[in-house]
């Protein structure tokens, strides 16, 4: 395709979304309160559509476009709600910037830091898994469980078991 092509295609696209990005933002500011995060959510939902890999025809684009918006909105609010979005303090450099950090706590930390690291790593690869996708990652045992193909009562028994070592290690390791 020529350039003169490739540009005018790209004008005529971008005229195109205009009127469905106008929908998007008024779609996203009636449903969030955070107004900074609309554009991202917007971009979201290009994003998906331009990188959707069926090759099943879309019956009706408005109906495509408005269920990969409510998508973008249901993941949103569950990676907010799991990153416990709502009790993060925002960074005030007034209050903030000026602490210094003792280097023996530092170093403290970088040293429990990497002794939870490696007894997250001694656990078998199944139990490490069910222990990050349900500690770090926020996921309902339901979930996990259906993502690893186990039962939930064994994905509860690999958390148990991941905690229980993690609980051994860290205690032998403050033990005198």
């Amino acid at each position: 395709m020529e350039s003169g092509q490739a540009q005018s295609s790209i004008e005529l696209l971008a005229r195109e979304a205009k009127p469905v990005r106008h929908w998007l933002k008024g779609y996203f500011r009636r449903r969030i309160g955070a107004e900074s995060d609309v554009d991202d959510l917007v971009q979201e939902v290009f994003r998906r559509i331009v990188s959707r890999d069926s090759i099943e025809p879309i019956g009706s684009l408005n109906g495509y476009v408005m269920k990969v918006a409510a998508n973008v909105l249901t993941d949103n609010a569950r990676q907010r709600s799991s990153r416990h979005v709502g009790r993060h303090v925002e960074f005030d450099a007034d209050l903030h910037g000026d602490m210094e950090f003792d280097p023996e706590r530092v170093l403290t930390g970088k040293e429990e830091l990497d002794a939870a690291t490696s007894a997250l790593l001694s656990l078998p690869e199944r139990t490490r898994t069910v222990f990050i996708l349900r500690r770090l990652e926020g996921w309902r045992f339901a979930d996990v469980a259906k993502h690893l193909g186990i039962s939930v009562s064994a994905a509860e028994k690999h958390m148990v078991k991941a905690i229980r070592h993690l609980s051994d290690e860290m205690e032998r390791r403050h033990a005198p």
